[in-house]
């Protein structure tokens, strides 16, 4: 078999890539390793998660403000199994519907582990053991990222388990430990921490989700401490111990005191690595970084001319739209197109409640960058809107360039900041200044108006509604 293009991974980085490729008239395959598309956010990450996210904040709100807005239940409980059950009923829709978008496109769909003979040439092994093998013209690596892991814990996937097995629990944890105040351990501690579980996080840095400005995690803690949530910042895990019923962690404080937190489950959630095992790069000369990585040219290709590589097996946010961003990148320009990416205006997104959203330069990059900026915040305790859905926890800070009014970071945590987000991109890609997102009309009440609010604290501190 012979193809214009292969695409090895079905991730959103990849199967994005292989149908811009088909679009573009190129005969196209996809190898995928597992028995389902989609990767690891369709399988156990993305998708799997906001659906779990979605069923405990359910959960949670009829547990806490149905009251309040005068719905009166009885005997409310959790039914993990039901809740499981649809979380994997939206997984096999969403795969099913990326296996659809294969045939519409014509996409030759190989499963099993693609592997360089040469740089034309991939071994497709499956898991029977039996081979096939696809010439090919061009190669696109989109093999995505596995969790990452401290040398010295053993992870059990019993009681000591990461994202994966976090979302297949069918039993709501009485203490769940997290390891890492990252995105990924938020967002599943929100889960558990909403069905009545007792989170401990242990974060190595000072701040919880450290990649944002400052101030989204700082307020993002104030709100998951309302959950219940223990937080211990500063602390770096020295050891883990399970037993078939409990675990035990060890950490150790900025003091070089030792604390010990048991529970009978941890999560480890210190990020994500990526995953190019098997792959065959030495067959094609082709080296990865310190930290696993494939390094690109300016037009994401590898060393070898004819391969190239997206998504969380390169520099750059480990994000699904990223990868996605990069899959229609890859495929223009190998037809002779010119596309562009501002990887500063990838939006960042925690689906917490309230949930956070980010673009651009935080407070910290400015003035590491030395750029003179102003600030804009409008807090949601002060949206009418906010008020209404009793969702007032949160803020949007505006940054922008003191001399030219250019916004050059938004930063929300919120309501519905992770739709929210993109006005903000929007205003960014077409270079818009605090004042434009000032003078234009949004809708009353909107939680969108918070963006204005902060728009205009930005400019000359005109906030109408603080």
């Amino acid at each position: 078999m012979k193809y214009d293009v292969t695409v090895i991974g079905s991730g959103p980085g990849g199967y994005v890539a292989a149908i811009r490729c088909a679009q573009l008239g190129m005969k196209t395959a996809i190898i995928e390793k597992y028995d389902t598309l989609g990767g690891t956010c369709l399988n156990v990450g993305c998708i799997p998660s906001k659906a779990l996210l979605d069923s405990s904040e359910h959960y949670h709100n009829a547990n806490t403000t149905f009251k309040t807005h005068g719905i009166d239940l009885e005997n409310l409980q959790v039914n993990m199994d039901q809740m499981i059950d649809r979380k994997a009923q939206v997984v096999k829709d969403n795969v099913q519907g990326i296996a659809f978008l294969m045939k519409k496109n014509k996409i030759d769909v190989h499963h099993g582990l693609g592997s360089f003979i040469d740089k034309h040439l991939i071994k497709v092994t499956n898991s029977e053991g039996k081979t096939t093998e696809l010439e090919t013209d061009k190669v696109i690596i989109a093999t995505g990222s596995k969790p990452a892991s401290l040398p010295f814990i053993e992870l059990d996937k019993q009681r000591v388990i990461t994202s994966t097995e976090a979302l297949e629990l069918r039993k709501v944890p009485k203490h769940m430990i997290i390891i890492g105040g990252g995105v990924i351990g938020m967002e599943i501690g929100s889960v558990f921490g909403r069905l009545g579980a007792e989170i401990s996080v242990v974060e190595y840095m000072d701040e919880i989700i450290p990649a944002m400005d400052k101030s989204m995690g700082k307020e993002l803690r104030k709100s998951l401490k309302k959950l219940g949530f223990n937080f211990y910042m500063g602390h770096k895990v020295t050891d883990v111990n399970a037993t078939s019923r409990s675990v035990t962690v060890a950490a150790e404080n900025k003091k070089g005191e030792t604390e010990e937190l048991k529970g009978d489950y941890c999560l480890v959630a210190i990020g994500r690595k990526p995953y190019t095992e098997g792959l065959g790069l030495e067959n094609v000369g082709i080296a990865t970084d310190d930290k696993g990585r494939i390094e690109v040219d300016q037009q994401l290709r590898t060393k070898v001319d004819n391969i190239y590589a997206i998504g969380d097996v390169i520099k750059g946010a480990m994000l699904a739209h990223k990868a996605e961003e990069e899959g229609s990148f890859v495929a223009e320009i190998i037809s002779g197109q010119k596309p562009h990416i501002d990887y500063n205006l990838i939006p960042g997104v925690v689906y917490t409640w309230p949930e956070v959203a980010s673009v651009g330069q935080s407070e910290e990059q400015l003035k590491e960058k030395k750029v003179a900026y102003k600030t804009g915040i409008f807090p949601f305790k002060a949206s009418g809107r906010a008020r209404a859905s009793m969702d007032t926890d949160g803020l949007v800070k505006v940054l922008a360039d003191e001399k030219t009014d250019e916004i050059l970071g938004v930063h929300m945590i919120g309501p519905r900041t992770a739709d929210m987000i993109a006005e903000a991109v929007v205003a960014m890609e077409f270079r818009a200044s605090a004042e434009d997102i000032a003078r234009m009309s949004h809708a009353h009440p909107t939680y969108t108006e918070a963006f204005k609010e902060a728009a205009l604290a930005a400019t000359d501190n005109r906030a109408l509604h603080i």
